[in-house]
């Protein structure tokens, strides 16, 4: 996808339907002048509703939409004739869309499913007509009640990427040309950092026509969890990550020290982080030669498999996808 296609973020004001007001009608014909209440009840207000769309995987249709309005209950009338209902408002999302309240943060929902709808605003109950006020003891009511009014306000729609894989690394830790070359992902690849700023999903074939999701995300840098560089834009979408892929390029100074410092950046921004699966690449190990790939071994973590690759020779590829399946599978 275009890097200036790729919107996971957008503030939208949403207005549901109010209801439509009772009839307060009283019945006249000619031969019964007197016939008493017939007013009918108003319709229900339209709901605002997010729906899950598979097919979406930005949400940049909403980035100049960003007015949507439901349609409101019609009145009751004569006959005990009840008003329309309001029309409701979909609006379509892509899997991972979180949604909340934007002046109070609060979350209200995420959206994981094709087709899961949730309501964002509650359309209002249409008011009862002045039959319902009818009794032994009050025969010809001549009020009804009005309808619900609408609800409105701001809300915040963040999209956070679905895959199976997600790949955490600084900026030009080979991210983009891995991904590039396991799958047919196109993603932008130059040697300078920040040449990834929008996540890029690729399909990874993997043995027996199976095969996986991975994402290239923006390369964290430190400080990421307190919003530098490009900071939470970078964290948001690594919460929905089944595996964390941790790359790391062979020429750095200190592996551990690096993976510390991810490490430590993920847990600030969210604990939970720390739990998930993880796998380390070691990337472009053809700067290395077998007496230095063996002296580096010992240097490694050790709470997770490790594989040395090279994405430009095609070095340690296959292998990589085997630990990578083993860790989605298990």
């Amino acid at each position: 996808m275009a890097e200036t296609n790729f919107v996971d973020y957008v503030k939208i004001f949403c207005r549901s339907g109010k209801g439509g007001a009772g009839s307060a009608h009283l019945r006249h014909e000619k031969s019964k002048p007197k016939g008493g209440p017939d007013g009918g009840d108003g319709g229900r207000g339209g709901d605002v509703i997010l729906r899950g769309n598979s097919q979406l995987w930005t949400l940049l249709h909403l980035k100049y939409t960003r007015h949507l309005f439901a349609g409101h209950g019609g009145s009751g009338s004569s006959n005990q004739k009840s008003g329309a209902a309001g029309e409701d408002i979909i609006i379509e999302v892509p899997l991972g869309t979180v949604a909340r309240e934007e002046e109070s943060e609060k979350i209200l929902f995420e959206i994981t499913s094709e087709g899961e709808e949730k309501i964002l605003l509650k359309g209002g109950r249409g008011g009862l007509g002045n039959t319902h006020f009818k009794s032994a003891t009050f025969q010809t009511p001549r009020f009804a009640q009005p309808g619900e009014p609408s609800l409105e306000g701001y809300f915040i729609l963040e999209l956070k990427v679905l895959a199976d894989v997600g790949l955490v690394g600084f900026p030009n830790a080979g991210k983009s040309t891995l991904l590039s070359v396991v799958s047919a992902a196109k993603p932008k690849i130059d040697n300078y950092p920040f040449t990834t700023l929008t996540p890029n999903l690729g399909i990874v074939s993997y043995r027996d026509d199976k095969s996986f999701v991975m994402a290239d995300i923006p390369g964290i840098i430190e400080g990421a969890a307190e919003g530098k560089g490009l900071g939470h834009r970078f964290l948001r979408h690594i919460e929905r990550n089944a595996v964390l892929l941790f790359m790391i390029p062979a020429d750095t100074e200190d592996i551990a020290k690096e993976y510390g410092i991810l490490l430590e950046e993920l847990r600030k921004y969210n604990p939970e982080l720390l739990d998930k699966k993880r796998v380390m690449a070691i990337s472009k190990c053809d700067l290395l030669d077998e007496e230095l790939t063996d002296e580096m071994r010992p240097l490694l973590p050790g709470d997770m498999p490790v594989v040395f690759i090279s994405s430009v020779k095609g070095t340690g590829i296959t292998p990589l996808k085997d630990l990578l399946w083993r860790a989605i599978n298990s």
